[in-house]
């Protein structure tokens, strides 16, 4: 019976070791064929990954050069694989160049976290100076995000001819910059109401609820599977973990965010655009700056997934 052994040790060793040999190997040069970079055929209780042309300065650390010849065939070919700190297999230097791929992804996350964060703060904010009554209920600005966990469990039916992850996260963080806009303009006929003394309704808030709930589907559930999919087989728990990090971390950038733009607008006495009294604010800027940041984001993602070479396991 077949037997897969789970992997072992620490995946940050095997990432310096690539490290290291490839700045020994500095001036040997990279041979055309990738076929002769150093790999162990034999070590089937891993997948090895196929070589790819990207960062090819860390290739150095496969090149075999005449110095590795003794040490190779003096030990254990696996042993020699995962613990040499001269001579590296070429899955070794793919784990990683994914790495490598996966930091701007995951770099572009941490903005759409940003902007999610508002699902919490500025969208209760905006809905607690609305009108709270609907028909004979009154319904708490908070409850409000009730509406979108509805609309995402609505949007989770499985279906067939699905998109790629790739696409999909782009799709939500598109959804994300729309969702701010909508807040925006919800904003704008807030306060245009509030000028004439009136109050609209807090289901006006829904549309942005509803779009943003359509971003959180496309793009938190691509990025698990896409993280979890292409980390390397030591890796996929950290890769998955760092996939949920970008949550905390947008998190404070949301709050850098408020203190900039607090820093920035609330001068010579002015309230700024986010105000104790919404009235007296500009809620509306903030939302069209989000909505701006997350276009960029989008953007800046769109240029990263569109070279991304996904990860090929040759066996």
């Amino acid at each position: 019976m077949y037997k897969r052994s789970m992997p072992t040790g620490s995946p940050f060793k095997s990432l310096c070791q690539v490290v290291v040999a490839a700045c020994r190997k500095v001036t040997l040069r990279v041979p055309a064929d990738a076929a002769v970079l150093y790999e162990v055929s034999d070590k089937i209780d891993q997948p090895r990954i196929a070589h790819t042309k990207e960062f090819t300065f860390l290739d150095k650390a496969a090149v075999v050069a005449d110095s590795d010849l003794e040490e190779v065939t003096n030990v254990d070919a696996a042993a020699a694989a995962t613990g040499s700190w001269r001579l590296c297999t070429v899955t070794q230097v793919e784990e990683l160049k994914i790495l490598m791929r996966l930091l701007p992804i995951w770099a572009t996350s941490i903005v759409l976290s940003a902007a999610y964060a508002q699902l919490n703060t500025t969208f209760v904010q905006q809905g607690s100076a609305m009108d709270m009554r609907v028909m004979s209920f009154t319904i708490p600005a908070a409850s409000m995000v009730s509406f979108e966990v509805i609309c995402v469990l609505a949007r989770l039916s499985p279906a067939s001819g699905e998109p790629s992850q790739l696409r999909r996260m782009g799709a939500g963080r598109l959804l994300m910059a729309f969702a701010m806009a909508v807040a925006a303009l919800v904003e704008m006929r807030r306060l245009e109401a509030a000028g004439s003394g009136e109050s609209i309704s807090i289901g006006w808030q829904m549309p942005q609820y509803f779009v943003l709930a359509g971003a959180e589907v496309f793009c938190y559930i691509a990025q698990l599977e896409f993280f979890y999919s292409e980390a390397p087989e030591s890796m996929k728990s950290m890769c998955t973990s760092f996939a949920l990090l970008t949550v905390a971390l947008g998190s404070y950038a949301s709050s850098l965010i408020y203190a900039v733009v607090n820093a920035l607008t609330a001068t010579g006495g002015r309230p700024g655009w986010i105000s104790d009294d919404l009235n007296e604010g500009h809620l509306d800027y903030f939302f069209w700056t989000m909505a701006a940041l997350c276009t960029l984001n989008f953007v800046v993602y769109s240029a990263f997934a569109r070279n991304y070479q996904v990860k090929t396991v040759v066996s």
